[in-house]
């Protein structure tokens, strides 16, 4: 507890003012002493004791739309980086996301649902594995990774991408599906809403999507040192955070000229492209994480558990 308390004085003002940047007047967080305290310092205590120099320690971090995965992960980096004094480059599989052309593209030759960014098969795949080479490298020199604009939603001009100068000791690779697995066949076949009975009565973009997870995904997550994972209690609770995220989007972004905001209905349909794989999430990543991080109904961590 002691260790606890001294790592809090020292990280508690950085905290403080990084949750104050994600607040509204409207959504403000409460018992930020407790999830600091309890669930974010032990987890970065956890992380800190398994990294090493030789090598970047490679952590994934999952949760539904909406959870609170860029806040977790943004908290988690300032602990590890202020009081443990690591270097930890913090990064988003949606900063990996084909470029609107290229999604068109695979509109056109694989399925149009393809063109609504989210599922696997609408990353840069190979950008992904080229970066976990790269940043693994004994040559390490600097490296240029990609940054996404989900406000227009396409990749920013390359010289706005981030800017990898030192080898990281750790890398927080956060994302919905990070570790996902994929189903069997027969689990496909049964469409589980409106989105897929009526968009994809030929499975053609539920066995694509799968496929993706089969195999290059599957390559990808497996470089994978560790997973922590945000579990909500359900799919609807999901949909109202991902509905609150998207107006705070709306309030944060001052230039709104070419916004790609979406309305509750565009919410809900994007959500259903989701859903497939978040619901086999909550059976798979309970099994797969070491860090089991479960949410209550008011967007709070209610508790924590280490596993591996």
């Amino acid at each position: 507890m002691q260790f606890v308390n001294e790592c809090f004085v020292k990280v508690k003002k950085d905290c403080y003012k990084f949750i104050s940047s994600q607040e509204t007047k409207k959504d403000k967080f409460k018992n930020k002493d407790k999830m600091i305290k309890s669930f974010l310092i032990p987890a970065s205590y956890w992380i800190a004791k398994k990294a090493n120099e030789k090598k970047p320690l490679m952590i994934g971090l999952a949760g539904g739309q909406g959870s609170g995965k860029t806040t977790i992960s943004s908290i988690l980096t300032l602990i590890l980086k202020k009081y443990f004094k690591l270097n930890v480059f913090k990064i988003s599989i949606d900063d990996f996301y084909k470029t609107r052309k290229d999604r068109k593209v695979l509109s056109i030759t694989k399925h149009p649902l393809l063109m609504t960014r989210g599922v696997p098969g609408t990353h840069d795949i190979d950008l992904m594995l080229k970066f976990f080479k790269k940043v693994k490298s004994k040559k390490f020199k600097s490296l240029e990774v990609p940054k996404f604009n989900k406000a227009i939603d396409d990749r920013y001009k390359k010289n706005l991408w981030y800017k990898l100068k030192s080898k990281p000791d750790v890398v927080i690779f956060e994302g919905w599906c990070v570790g996902a697995q994929a189903q069997k066949s027969k689990q496909l076949r049964k469409p589980i809403n409106s989105l897929e009975k009526v968009r994809d009565q030929s499975i053609k973009w539920r066995l694509y999507v799968n496929n993706q997870l089969k195999t290059k995904y599957k390559t990808l997550f497996k470089q994978l040192d560790g997973l922590l994972y945000l579990k909500a209690k359900n799919f609807n609770i999901l949909k109202n955070w991902r509905l609150k995220q998207e107006r705070k989007l709306w309030i944060q972004t001052k230039n709104k000229k070419n916004l790609k905001i979406m309305s509750s209905g565009d919410v809900i349909n994007f959500m259903q492209t989701y859903q497939r794989i978040t619901q086999q999430m909550f059976k798979d990543a309970i099994k797969n994480s070491s860090i089991i991080m479960n949410l209550n109904n008011n967007h709070q961590i209610q508790n924590i558990r280490f596993k591996k």
